[in-house]
C-alpha cells in the first residue's frame, strides 16, 4: 500500500500583534470527532500525535500535520480531512475547549498520567522558567512590533512611488492569466480557509511550502519590495476567487498576519505565491509544476522619486532587519527555558501509560474510518 499524502501548516504564529491563532481554520463545523488533548509540558503530546500520524500514513490515509511556531517539530493537530477527524493541543497557547461535549469533542488529559509529587521538590524551579518563558516571549512580541513600525515606514515610502496605472496593468494581466475573460461573480459554492505556510520560530523562518504546492499546476511568483503592490495583488486574488465561487486556500504572512503570502485555488491547481526575500524556498521541488513565472512587481515603482527616499529606506530596513533578528534570539531563548520546564515533568510521567491510551484512541479511530468507508 502506497504511504498517505501529508500537508504541512501552522495553524499559529509569533507574529508582531502577538500569538496570533488560525485555530478555527484546524478543521470544520462538519467535524465528525475532534479529541483535544490536555496536559502540562513535557507530557507527550506532540509524540502522542506524531505516533497516530506516522501509522495513519502508513495505511494509506492523507493528512495534516499542523505544527507548533515555538517549535517546528512539534504537532499542534493531526487532522484526518477525508473523515473529518482531528486530534488537537488544548493548552495555552492555543486554548482549546470543546464545543460540542461529548457529541464531537473529547477531552484527553494526559496529565492524569503525571505524578505530581515528583513535581513538588521542584516548584520553584518550575515558577521560575515559566515566568523566564513568558517574559521571552513578551520580549520576542515587542520586538516584532518595532520591526513593523520599520516596515511600515519602507512600506509608505514605496507606495508614493507606485505607478498605479502600471500596477493595474500588470493585475489585470495576471487575473486574466488565472480567470480567463468570462467573469463569474455568485456562482458555485465558495470556501475560504486560513492558516500560516511559513512561521518565525526559535530556528528562524521555517516554512512547509513544497507539502502545499503539492499538485500545482501553474505557480506565480509575486517579486518586489514591501509596498510595491505585491500585497495588493494578493489580497485582491483571494477576495476575487471567492466572490466566482472558489475554494481558496489563504496562507497569511507570518511577520503580519493582516498580510497575505500565498493564495492556492485548489481546483485550477493554481497558485499565486509572495516572494520575499527572507524566504528559502526552489521551485525544483515541486515536480507537477507545469508552468512557473515570476512577476516582478518592483518594475511599477518610479526609481527616480525613489530616489528622495534614500536614506529612510535604508534606515528603516536596518531597523527592520535589526529588530527581527531580536525577536528571533528571544524566541530562541523561551524555546531553552520551555525545554528545561518539559525536563521536570517528563520525569514524573508514565508514559507506558500514555501509549495505552495512545493505543486505545488509534483503535477508535480506524473504527469510526471503517464505519464511514461502510456508510
Amino acid at each position: 500500500m502506497a504511504e498517505g499524502r501529508v500537508k504541512m501548516v501552522f495553524p499559529g504564529g509569533n507574529t508582531c500583534l502577538g500569538f496570533y491563532s488560525f485555530y478555527n481554520y484546524i478543521i470544520g463545523e462538519e467535524a465528525q470527532r475532534i479529541w483535544v488533548l490536555k496536559g502540562g509540558p513535557g507530557t507527550g503530546k506532540s509524540t502522542f500525535m506524531k505516533q497516530i500520524g506516522k501509522e495513519l500514513l502508513e495505511r494509506g490515509f492523507d493528512l495534516e500535520f499542523h505544527w507548533c511556531s515555538s517549535d517546528h517539530e512539534s504537532l499542534d493537530a493531526l487532522t484526518i480531512p477525508r473523515y473529518q477527524l482531528a486530534i488537537l493541543d488544548g493548552t495555552e497557547p492555543h486554548v482549546v475547549d470543546p464545543c460540542y461535549p461529548g457529541a464531537v469533542d473529547e477531552i484527553v488529559n494526559l496529565g492524569d498520567y503525571l505524578d505530581q509529587t515528583k513535581l513538588v521538590p521542584y516548584k520553584e524551579e518550575i515558577i521560575s522558567l515559566r515566568g523566564r518563558v513568558k517574559h521571552q516571549f513578551a520580549t520576542t512580541y515587542s520586538s516584532l512590533r518595532m520591526a513593523k513600525l520599520a516596515r511600515d515606514e519602507e512600506i509608505s515610502c514605496h507606495e508614493e512611488a507606485l505607478d498605479y496605472q502600471c500596477f493595474h496593468r500588470l493585475t489585470g494581466e495576471l487575473f486574466r492569466q488565472i480567470f480567463g475573460q468570462n467573469n463569474t461573480w455568485g456562482e458555485g459554492s465558495p470556501d475560504e480557509r486560513h492558516l500560516f505556510a511559513s512561521a518565525l520560530t526559535p530556528k528562524g523562518i521555517i516554512h512547509y511550502l513544497p507539502s502545499l504546492l503539492d499538485g500545482i499546476t501553474f505557480l506565480y511568483l509575486l517579486e518586489g519590495d514591501p509596498g510595491s503592490g505585491k500585497e495588493m495583488i494578493l489580497r485582491e486574488l483571494a477576495e476575487y476567487a471567492y466572490r466566482c465561487g472558489f475554494t481558496v486556500d489563504v496562507y497569511h504572512c507570518a511577520f503580519d498576519p493582516a498580510q497575505i503570502d500565498l493564495v492556492v485555488l485548489p481546483e485550477r491547481k493554481i497558485a499565486v505565491l509572495n516572494l520575499f526575500k527572507e524566504l528559502d524556498f526552489n521551485t525544483e521541488s515541486l515536480s507537477g509544476l507545469r508552468y512557473c513565472e515570476r512577476i516582478d512587481c518592483n518594475t511599477c515603482l518610479d526609481d527616480n522619486l525613489l530616489t528622495r527616499f534614500d536614506r529612510e529606506l535604508r534606515e528603516s530596513r536596518e531597523l527592520f532587519n535589526g529588530c527581527l533578528q531580536r525577536a528571533l534570539y528571544y524566541l530562541k531563548e523561551a524555546r531553552t527555558y520551555y525545554q528545561q520546564m518539559e525536563n521536570y515533568y517528563r520525569e514524573a510521567m508514565d508514559f507506558d501509560a500514555v501509549e495505552n491510551r495512545r493505543k486505545e484512541l488509534f483503535a477508535r479511530i480506524l473504527k469510526l474510518i471503517d464505519a464511514d468507508s461502510h456508510h
